[in-house]
């Protein structure tokens, strides 16, 4: 048999059956896999509370919580959220497919388990997993405030700065839903092609106000938005209004106030290189400037 996962992998099996947790367990323990089980959705919520699996293994049918809502509950976590769950059942109808699916799994395994095909799709998705955590984690020490939502509003994930900015302006869970409910709206409202640099308004009574800048979508149903609080927005719209700038343009010299090099400023933003540069001779021209560190200064006078 193939190895399951890279040894030192973490792998929460989640079933109500004794003796499906201990054929898994074995052959996970076997592989050099560190095994963590639980016999309920209840369990299996509890146990990641404490530790991050890398990968789940979760039965879809069990008494209490199911395998669909406890997924549910794992992905709207901002922690557990880039955690792929593979679902196990004995029911095959297409139904149970699409459930297993828009609940948050990334694949569907049907009872008795195979483990060679086991094997082969812990492999892709564990490794589909760590490269898409591995862009985040650099989005995270940049410290960007980034956000990504499925169509229906649900968060896929958020970089800890983003969270730290929802914190801070109050966010609890009634407003969370309700920015996905925004999202949810907004997006449904407005073609796909032309979703980019568009913005979701937030304004919460009694709180700071919030907005989200959509930079695109950047996978299957994930579409990525930048969290910007009121002080940063208005920068952005005093740098504009003063300068004669594009929104876009006036989004550039803020970074570049910042200090931020091209390329930072093209990650950011969601742009390529040679665009940022563009924006720069815009900008340049109408601060009447010849390089960056003048526009710096020029956009810290205005700002200060």
């Amino acid at each position: 048999m193939s190895e399951l996962a890279p040894r030192g992998d973490i792998v929460l099996v989640v079933d109500d059956s004794p003796e499906a947790l201990g054929f898994l367990t074995r052959a996970l323990e076997e592989a050099g896999v560190t095994v963590l089980v639980s016999t309920s959705g209840e369990a299996a919520l509890s146990v990641v509370e404490k530790l991050v699996p890398d990968v789940v293994l979760m039965d879809a049918v069990m008494p209490g919580l199911d395998g669909f809502e406890t997924c549910r509950r794992l992905k709207a976590s901002a922690r557990l959220a880039h955690v792929p769950v593979i679902f196990m059942t004995a029911l095959t109808e297409t139904e149970h497919v699409v459930h297993a699916l828009e609940s948050g799994g990334v694949d569907y395994l049907t009872k008795p388990i195979d483990l060679e095909e086991l094997a082969a799709r812990m492999r892709v998705h564990l490794a589909n997993a760590r490269r898409a955590q591995s862009a985040r984690v650099a989005l995270d020490a940049a410290g960007r405030h980034l956000m990504a939502f499925s169509a229906s509003g649900a968060v896929h994930w958020a970089t800890p700065q983003a969270s730290r900015l929802l914190d801070a302006a109050g966010a609890g869970e009634n407003l969370r839903a309700l920015l996905g409910k925004r999202v949810r709206e907004w997006l449904a409202a407005r073609d796909v092609a032309s979703i980019a640099g568009g913005e979701v308004m937030l304004q919460p009574d009694g709180q700071e106000e919030l907005q989200l800048v959509c930079l695109g979508i950047i996978g299957p149903d994930e579409h990525l938005f930048r969290l910007v609080a009121r002080g940063e927005r208005n920068q952005e719209e005093t740098l504009r209004q003063h300068f004669g700038l594009t929104l876009r343009e006036s989004e550039v010299l803020l970074w570049i106030a910042r200090g931020k090099s091209n390329r930072d400023i093209a990650e950011v933003l969601g742009l390529s290189p040679r665009t940022v540069n563009k924006h720069l001779e815009q900008i340049y021209i109408k601060l009447g400037v010849e390089n960056r560190a003048s526009a710096a200064v020029k956009a810290m006078h205005v700002l200060a």
